[in-house]
């Protein structure tokens, strides 16, 4: 039996059938991106050893059969402190980007269909906290507060709230301007159907793929915040921490200090990955 060219064509590219056609690139990157967030969920279940217990005579040690991923400066499993590190690096980071991009996204919105003194008022102050360099107002405030998951959590949110703020913002400017938004306007609707039913379903590929921009900035943030000393705290770790801890052995190319590295590099190059090739569905609602 001859196949149609449309039906040649969806068994050619993976995730046709559901509507999305992600190429191969985005699926190598959604794959990672998944596999580190099970990690992150399950990591109690899988460390072969527990993450504070010394099971090696030999600070820095090779990898081998026994520890994949060597020993860390204690004599530590590094394998097992990096799945464990992720929970705090995945879970951190994820908590903070949902909360920074649902604030920045229906303050924006709201900015946009409100207008007037609440649009200047709500641009002008997050235009000023913006203007502050984050890794400085991270350094201040974790410094000040303290460095705990909450506040850590908080203070990264707020970070970036300015940011999803503006790219939202002109997203629905725009919108907002279409004459869809004018006859809703005339039935009489209200501010907050137009955000829901008319904007948000408009500009929700590109916030999508803002948010996944903004979770690697987060991610780096925070390693570097805890490669400083600024981040997770003993006895936990996350993966700016092992790097931090375990720099001494950078001279003799110790397993300990690249791993984390690696795992750093291999989520945020996922998540650019996935985002470069997100299907068209989602990156334009017009197709």
């Amino acid at each position: 039996m001859t196949m149609t060219s449309s039906e040649t064509k969806s068994d050619r590219i993976p995730g046709t059938r559901l509507g999305y056609r992600f190429n191969i690139i985005g699926m190598v990157g959604l794959s990672v991106i998944l596999l580190w967030v099970l990690i992150a969920i399950f990591a109690p279940l899988v460390i072969p050893y527990p993450v504070g217990e010394i099971v090696d005579l030999d600070y820095f040690g090779p990898m081998s059969r026994d520890f994949w991923l060597g020993s860390d400066y204690l004599g530590r499993d590094m394998l097992s402190r990096i799945l464990m590190g992720a929970r705090y690096t995945v879970g951190i980071s994820l908590a903070a980007v949902t909360i920074a991009c649902f604030s920045g996204v229906m303050l924006g919105m709201i900015a946009a269909v409100a207008g007037g003194w609440l649009d200047t008022v709500l641009s002008r102050f997050l235009d000023a906290l913006s203007s502050i360099p984050s890794k400085l107002f991270g350094l201040v405030i974790v410094a000040a507060v303290g460095s705990s998951i909450p506040v850590l959590i908080l203070t990264l949110s707020v970070i970036y709230i300015p940011g999803a703020y503006r790219f939202a913002r002109a997203l629905a400017v725009n919108i907002n301007a279409m004459d869809f938004i004018t006859v809703a306007r005339i039935r009489g609707e209200s501010t907050l159907y137009l955000i829901r039913s008319e904007i948000l379903p408009n500009i929700v590929g590109p916030v999508l793929a803002d948010l996944g921009i903004r979770f690697v900035f987060i991610v780096l943030l925070l390693s570097g915040l805890s490669f400083l000393g600024l981040g997770v705290q003993p006895p936990y770790a996350d993966w700016g921490a092992l790097v931090r801890e375990n720099i001494g052995g950078l001279p003799f190319g110790a397993p300990a200090v690249m791993a984390p590295s690696f795992a750093i590099a291999s989520l945020t190059i996922s998540v650019n990955l996935l985002i470069d090739n997100l299907p068209k569905k989602i990156r334009d609602r017009s197709e």
